[in-house]
Order: structure tokens, then C-alpha cells, then sequence
């Protein structure tokens, strides 16, 4: 049984497109600003490295829409790493899914959403973190419902809260512009020196926060075996969602370090809020909350929508147990993923903290990215016959560059974090015995399935 076989394919462009930006665009460039001006304050080391980071995902989403178009099947990266390398890569890959990635992002983007809503009433969130932990789980539950009754519900609010949140960012942008001016900004806060001296070592630990923000460009090939005429709106979607992105970040950024010097923005976990606030007071800074709540809403129900695909390709492919596999008889959604992946999610919200979610969300998937571009050299020589409608771009210098930017940032973070990395990747390999005990052989498949 195929995965893609099982579920119809009803997503059109703009809803595959929407997906792209709406799981992407969540509480990163809300959140994260804060932490890398905080390693490297200086504004256009900063900016560098937003730009940095928009050259780096460009360059993987290039290269993954040539796999989405030669194999739209569900599951999407780990299908590309079950062809490229073996079932074990394909495993490890779902396993770190289930016991760290998705539940940390699900985790993180719910935290967020909870402390966003509580600051648009007034709440402090760091004084009612119980409260903003139960709205946290009251998102990833609608969530859960809202992807079980339906493919094109789910699809259809993440493609309004992607409008919604698109022309927020916008605005916020173009508010900065025009209006700062007049509120004490200026284009000398853009030129300001760093205080100190800036390491090779901070630089890449504020590029995992830069990274933190442009992930999602590759969930949409998780519901690839969902999206209608693949090969052409597969890279499309995934192309230019990428370039929306990159555009919307760089602008976004230059606005916040526009209005307030980069050592305010390094203070601001609120950077948004605390920009609108010297803009239009108070106003603005519930503006902004109201802005973040739908940012991280949206990409809530996008990555509820893409995440549970994985496991369910992987039940399918007799990786995982039968049950994950089924599908809701009248929805035509994965329901059993669906709930796992909820409660995965549920776990982390009760007990990390937000930037212990994303720390560990990107330092365990952004390797399995490279191993899946890296497929793309793999499968052009063992597979030369796979029908390619689309071939990356810049071949082969463009994946080299994915590939060798996430060798080097993940080689600093093992240099200077090196306790809670090697913990994050012995995670990952825990996976190795329990696929050779439970699925490797062709018994523990029989059984599985």
C-alpha cells in the first residue's frame, strides 16, 4: 500500500502555495529577531544573516522541488530519504519526527500563540504561564479537529491566516517606513557598530535562530500525495513561497532595526509589539499581538495538516504500526497521525520552554534536510530514468551550498553547545535498534503490518 494512493488529491496551487508561506511565517520573525541581534548586535551582521538565511532555504527548496515533482508521494522528505539512502535514513527520520521535531515545533509555535493571545488582553504571560500554557493546548486541539474533518478546512484557514498574516507583516513594514521617521528613527540605527567584538561562534548560534524562522518551506512535501497536477504546482508552491518569505523577512527586519537601535531589539522578545508601541502606543502594541496570534494560529493548522502525513507514509511503507495508517471513512483524513501528532505536542507544551523547542527543533531536522538534497546527486546517478518535469536550478553548485552552510552551522553548534547537541542526536540515533528489532527485518514487517 502507497500512502499516496490512499489519500485523494484535492490542494490546488495557491493552497499548496499558502501552505509554504503559512507553516513558514509562524512565530519565528516574531520571536526570533530578538535572539539573534542579541548574539551579534550589530545591524548588518544582522541583516546579513536574515539574508544569509534566505539564501540558504532558496537553495534547498530549489533543490527539493525537483524531488516533489519526481516523487509527490505523502510523506514527502521521507520519501525522498527512503529512496535516497535506505529505509533506516527514511526511520531515523520519522522517529526524530515523533520523538523531537514535530512536537517541538507544534510545542513552540503553541507557546507562542498562548503568550501572544494573554498579551493582546493585557495578560502578562511570564506572570500567568499556566494560563498561556492551556490556550497553548486549546490551539493544538481546534487544530486537531479542524485536520481531521477535512483536507481543504485545514488548507482553507491556513491560506486565509497566510493573507491575514501577509499583509500584517506588511504593514508593519511600511508603517516603520513612512512613519518612523517622525518617532525617532533613523537610517543611523542601521549603521550602528557592534559594542564588542563579534565571534564565528555567536554568528552561528544566532543562524540557528535565523533558520528557526525559515523552516516550513519543505512541509508542503509532506501532503504532496494531496496536491493536484504535482509535478507543475509542487515546485511552483514551493518556489515562490520561498521568495515571498525571503522578501517578507528582509523588509520586516529592516523596519524593526530602523525604528529601535539593535540593542533595544536584542532586549525584545516582543520586538514586533515593542516597535508599533513607539508608532502608534499602545494601540499598535495590541495590534501587533492580535497580528502573531493569527501568524502562529495559521501555522499551527499547517503544520497539523503536513505533520501527521509522516507518520502515516510510514505506517503505510511498514514502518510504523498499521493503525497510524488508517483513514477516517467519511473525512478522508489520516486521524490516527492526526491525534498522535496532537499529542506529541501536548507533552512539549506542559514542559519546555519556547526557546528550548526551537533550539532543538532546528539542530535535529535541518540534517536530515541536507541528507535529503544530498538524495538529489544520489538519485540522478542510481535512478537517471526518474521522470524529472523540473531540475533544479544551478545544478549541482546550488545543492552543494544547502548542503555545505547546515555541515558548518551544525559543526559550531556541536563546538559550542556541544552537552544539549550530542543529547539531540543520540535521540535520534535511539532510533536505529528499535527499527533493526521492530521493522528492519521482513518478520518485523509482517507484523507491523
Amino acid at each position: 500500500m502507497t500512502a499516496s494512493a490512499t489519500l485523494p488529491r484535492t490542494l490546488g496551487l495557491w493552497s499548496a502555495a499558502a501552505i509554504v508561506v503559512g507553516i513558514t511565517i509562524g512565530s519565528g520573525i516574531f520571536r526570533s529577531p530578538a535572539g539573534v541581534a542579541a548574539k551579534v548586535p550589530a545591524p548588518l551582521v544582522v541583516l546579513a544573516l536574515w539574508a544569509a538565511g534566505g539564501v540558504i532555504t532558496a537553495c534547498g527548496a530549489l533543490s527539493l522541488a525537483e524531488l516533489a515533482a519526481a516523487m509527490p508521494e505523502t510523506g514527502g522528505i521521507y520519501a525522498y530519504l527512503r529512496e535516497g539512502w535506505g529505509r533506516p535514513a527514511g526511520f531515523l527520520f520519522g522517529w526524530s519526527q515523533l520523538v523531537l521535531i514535530r512536537a517541538s515545533a507544534l510545542g513552540g509555535i503553541a507557546i507562542a500563540f498562548g503568550d501572544y493571545c494573554l498579551g493582546t488582553f493585557g495578560v502578562d504571560p511570564l506572570t500567568h504561564q499556566g494560563a498561556a500554557r492551556i490556550l497553548a493546548a486549546a490551539a493544538l486541539t481546534f487544530a486537531a479537529v479542524v485536520n481531521i474533518a477535512g483536507v481543504n478546512l485545514g488548507a482553507a484557514i491556513v491560506g486565509a491566516s497566510t493573507a491575514a498574516k501577509s499583509c500584517a507583516l506588511a504593514a508593519i513594514a511600511i508603517s516603520a517606513f513612512v512613519l518612523g521617521g517622525s518617532h525617532g528613527a533613523t537610517t543611523a540605527n542601521l549603521t550602528t557598530a557592534a559594542a564588542s567584538p563579534i565571534t564565528v561562534g555567536n554568528v552561528g548560534l544566532a543562524l540557528v535562530g535565523v533558520l528557526w524562522a525559515y523552516d516550513g518551506v519543505s512541509d508542503l512535501s509532506f501532503v504532496a500525495g494531496e496536491v493536484k497536477e504535482p509535478q507543475r504546482n509542487l515546485p511552483l508552491a514551493i518556489i515562490a513561497g520561498t521568495a515571498a518569505i525571503v522578501v517578507i523577512y528582509l523588509l520586516v527586519n529592516v523596519a524593526y532595526l530602523y525604528v529601535l537601535p539593535v540593542e533595544t531589539v536584542g532586549r525584545s522578545p516582543l520586538v514586533a509589539s515593542d516597535m508599533m508601541a513607539v508608532l502608534f502606543g499602545s494601540t499598535g502594541a495590541v495590534l501587533v499581538s492580535v497580528c502573531v496570534m493569527i501568524s502562529t494560529f495559521g501555522a499551527l493548522n499547517g503544520i497539523m495538516l503536513a505533520s501527521p502525513r509522516v507518520f502515516f507514509a510510514m505506517a503505510s511503507d511498514g514502518l510504523f504500526f498499521t493503525s497510524i495508517a488508517r483513514v477516517h471513512p467519511r473525512y478522508k483524513t489520516p486521524h490516527v497521525a492526526i491525534l498522535l501528532t496532537t499529542l506529541l505536542g501536548m507533552v512539549l507544551v506542559t514542559s519546555r520552554s519556547f526557546e528550548a523547542l526551537t533550539a532543538t527543533f532546528v539542530v535535529a531536522t535541518w540534517p536530515f534536510y541536507a541528507l535529503a538534497v544530498a538524495a538529489v546527486y544520489r538519485l540522478r546517478r542510481r535512478r537517471p530514468d526518474l521522470p524529472r518535469p523540473y531540475k533544479v536550478i544551478g545544478y549541482p553548485v546550488v545543492p552543494a551550498v544547502f548542503i555545505a552552510a547546515v555541515v558548518c552551522f551544525i559543526g559550531n553548534v556541536l563546538v559550542y553547545e556541544p552537552i544539549s547537541t550530542a543529547i539531540t542526536f543520540a535521540l535520534i540515533l535511539s532510533g536505529l535498534p528499535i527499527y533493526y528489532l521492530a521493522f528492519g527485518s521482513q518478520r518485523a514487517r509482517s507484523r507491523a503490518l
